[in-house]
């Protein structure tokens, strides 16, 4: 039995689909297995943020659904409960348990002064790293293992706290906490690129932008922490394939959001329904409240790649004219944009031992949905067929026509000793990648279009902003398929009507 709870003032104006009660998320669940790759919903004993919708404004909204005990449910091992308690929401518990042991969280502390609220959760070495924080060569992935797959929880909440953010919003601390946790959470640990350690890698890098000399000294407060919420929220629920996969398998979402910036709409939505189910700024104006979803939704959606070269000429004619003003909320605005996006995109510019781990990351989940869409015979989307492209490849083409332009437009706008850091790693790792790519043989990217369209074919092209539409619901077709580990999955390619 599933309880629908609707968010206040959100009304829903007809009954929320079936296939809708059963997911966890908005893409991640379906009515039968697995979408994806996420875990069996039997398995949960809790869940949240489907989405529905409204005919009137078009705007797309988050319920809450609570499952009540049910027999099939699986309970974690070693526990004899009454009921049955999924691992995840058993480590949540326990993660406030610890969170509210500490002491300190009934003390008050100066404002200038940083809560270490967090000492109790790290080891030696974890708190040591994060003592480096902002610096370039900040290792993610050894920082997640240290923290127990927790590095977006922790890292976010040790940024938010350096800045003094918790005590200037009056944020309470086991709302963030719990919030954090449940991003975390939603972001699908199963995809090779797409999940919460890259979010954290998004985070660190974005803090590292917000300290340059520029951005340090016209930043408010409130464009810092709408920036790193930003980043550690940019692709919530990821399902680990692209845009056009969606609308090609006419899944649901992309009805919802018309085709245009699907995956980032997604994204910016689940955020949003996280944050109203925590309540985190509830506490606010509802103006205020509503004013930062907006400006949140306005920094996901810049992270569109379709939208690049938009974003780019708009950053371009604006150094060249000299003309940006960071006295300008509007301006502040557009280098938040553009800092997200260099941070989302930053690994290549990151040293050659980091950057080559994220590219075989995401060359995985590229080669992962390409042979998805082959064993369904679908049209294989770009970059995502391992027999015609490799690593070397893939990587060489987005950073000539992807990275290059953008990064060497941000090294104008803040002419830094972190850009040109990132400049010199841009350019040794794309000659190392250059090597490989003449040893296997393929084509080089001087051999291809100057105007390359692969990269910005990961997405169709969007509007800006639009408004979601309703969409009619989606039957799933399940789909095997083989990890990377050699296990398999019951993955779902959902298939709406043939109607446009």
């Amino acid at each position: 039995m599933e309880v629908c709870y609707q968010l206040p003032v959100l009304p829903l104006d007809r009954p929320v689909p079936k296939h809708v009660l059963s997911r966890r998320g908005a893409i991640s669940f379906s009515s039968s297995s697995s979408l994806f790759g996420a875990p069996d919903p039997r398995q949960l004993s809790q869940r949240r943020g489907a989405i529905s919708y409204d005919s009137s404004d078009q705007t797309a909204l988050y319920i809450r659904m609570l499952a009540c005990s049910d027999s099939s449910l699986i309970p974690d091992p070693g526990f004899s409960s009454a009921g049955p308690v999924s691992g995840r929401r058993l480590r949540r518990l326990l993660s406030f348990q610890r969170y509210l042991h500490s002491s300190r969280l009934l003390r008050g502390t100066p404002h200038l002064n940083p809560l270490h609220i967090l000492d109790e959760d790290y080891t030696g070495q974890a708190k040591c790293m994060l003592e480096r924080v902002a610096t370039w060569n900040f290792d993610i992935f050894l920082y997640d293992r240290l923290t127990n797959g927790n590095s977006l929880v922790t890292l976010t909440f040790h940024l938010l706290n350096q800045y003094g953010l918790l005590e200037l919003f009056q944020l309470d601390m086991v709302k963030l906490w719990r919030f954090l946790v449940m991003v975390q959470e939603d972001y699908h640990s199963l995809n090779p690129y797409h999940n919460a350690v890259h979010a954290a890698d998004v985070t660190q890098a974005m803090y590292c932008y917000l300290r340059e000399p520029k951005l340090a000294k016209s930043l408010t407060s409130c464009d810092i922490l709408l920036g790193l919420l930003a980043a550690a929220t940019h692709d919530l629920d990821h399902p680990g394939v692209n845009q056009p996969f969606l609308i090609k398998t006419n899944h649901y979402l992309a009805k919802l959001y018309r085709n245009s910036s699907v995956l980032e709409n997604h994204h910016w939505r689940s955020a949003v329904g996280l944050l109203r189910e925590t309540g985190l700024f509830s506490h606010l104006p509802a103006e205020d409240g509503l004013k930062m979803e907006h400006q949140l939704g306005s920094l996901i959606l810049a992270t569109d790649i379709s939208r690049q070269n938009e974003y780019l000429g708009k950053f371009r004619t604006h150094l060249d004219q000299d003309d940006l003003y960071l006295s300008n909320a509007s301006h502040r605005h557009f280098i938040l944009q553009m800092a997200l996006k260099c941070a989302d995109i930053c690994n290549p510019c990151r040293p050659w031992e980091l950057s080559k781990q994220w590219s075989e990351k995401v060359t995985e989940e590229f080669f992962h949905q390409g042979d998805i869409e082959k064993k369904h015979r679908l049209e294989v989307s770009p970059l995502c067929d391992s027999q015609s492209n490799s690593m070397a490849n893939i990587q060489i083409g987005f950073m000539t026509y992807v990275v290059e332009p953008l990064f060497a437009e941000w090294g104008r706008f803040s002419d830094t000793r972190l850009s040109q850091t990132m400049l010199g790693h841009l350019g040794l790792n794309k000659a190392s990648w250059g090597g490989l790519v003449q040893q296997e043989g393929f084509s080089s990217p001087e051999e291809l279009e100057p105007s390359s369209p692969a990269f910005f074919t990961m997405s169709t092209p969007a509007v800006t902003e639009s408004e979601p539409e309703s969409a009619s619901a989606a039957e799933p077709i399940a789909v095997t398929m083989a990890t990377a580990t050699g296990e398999t999955n019951y993955k779902e390619i959902p298939q709406g009507s043939k109607e446009s």
